[in-house]
């Protein structure tokens, strides 16, 4: 049997792995259990009750966290000349169409969220083989097709996110980083919790909460007490 390393052996010191922790327990204990050198990032895992397969129970959605992901959001924004100065005065790191669409087309994805026109969706359309794979393509339900380029390049880089769940009923989504604050990575959680709760297919029977748990980059994860959050 291989030896524990000196930062398992604290994991497991800390962590009761059959333990369900209140929230804010858990918010201050993944911290405890980080001991990455860098600033790893903290992600919420939320199994749901639904199937996937159905289109009426296709859960997807976007959240601005209260206190930002704490990642450094690279935004692409494709639009008309017009608009160019709008989006790159909101902060948006790469503007422009053709000659990005060219890139994209040659395989080049190095960003974080695309946003776009209606104008231009036509052109843009035609990436989706490669942006769809990627989890780039924009969408009007997530913000990213919108006349309001500034706003949205804006609410993207104060941490707005989007979530879907995948094929096995699960939500995988990151809500910051270990260096923040227990309250702060509490209050981003809950967010994101209420908003999926708020998105409840009608459709979906039983349980809709089946498990919830936090992690940290290279930590095991820690089961959340649903009973420890109002509202759901």
């Amino acid at each position: 049997m291989a030896k524990l390393t000196k930062n398992q052996k604290s994991v497991l010191e800390k962590l009761e792995l059959q333990k369900e922790y209140s929230v804010e327990d858990a918010s201050t204990l993944v911290k405890d259990i980080t001991f990455t050198k860098f600033d790893a990032s903290i992600d919420l895992s939320i199994r749901l009750g639904v199937d996937p397969r159905k289109a009426d129970q296709m859960v997807r959605g976007v959240v601005t966290l209260p206190h930002g992901s704490g990642k450094q959001v690279n935004v692409l924004v494709l639009c008309t000349p017009d608009k160019e100065e709008e989006a790159k005065a909101a902060g948006a790191d790469h503007v422009g169409l053709d000659e990005y669409i060219t890139k994209i087309e040659g395989g080049w994805t190095d960003v974080d969220v695309i946003i776009t026109m209606p104008q231009v969706m036509a052109k843009v359309g035609k990436l989706g083989r490669v942006l769809g794979p990627r989890g780039l393509m924009p969408n009007p339900k997530s913000g990213t097709v919108t006349e309001d380029v500034a706003k949205a390049v804006n609410e993207v880089k104060a941490g707005k996110i989007d979530f879907k769940v995948d094929k096995a009923g699960i939500i995988n989504t990151s809500i910051g980083k270990a260096s923040f604050e227990p309250k702060m990575i509490k209050e981003n959680a809950l967010e994101v919790v209420h908003t999926i709760s708020r998105l409840k297919p009608a459709s979906a029977k039983g349980t809709y909460f089946k498990s919830i748990s936090i992690s940290s980059t290279m930590s095991p994860g820690i089961a959340i007490d649903k009973n420890s959050i109002e509202g759901i």
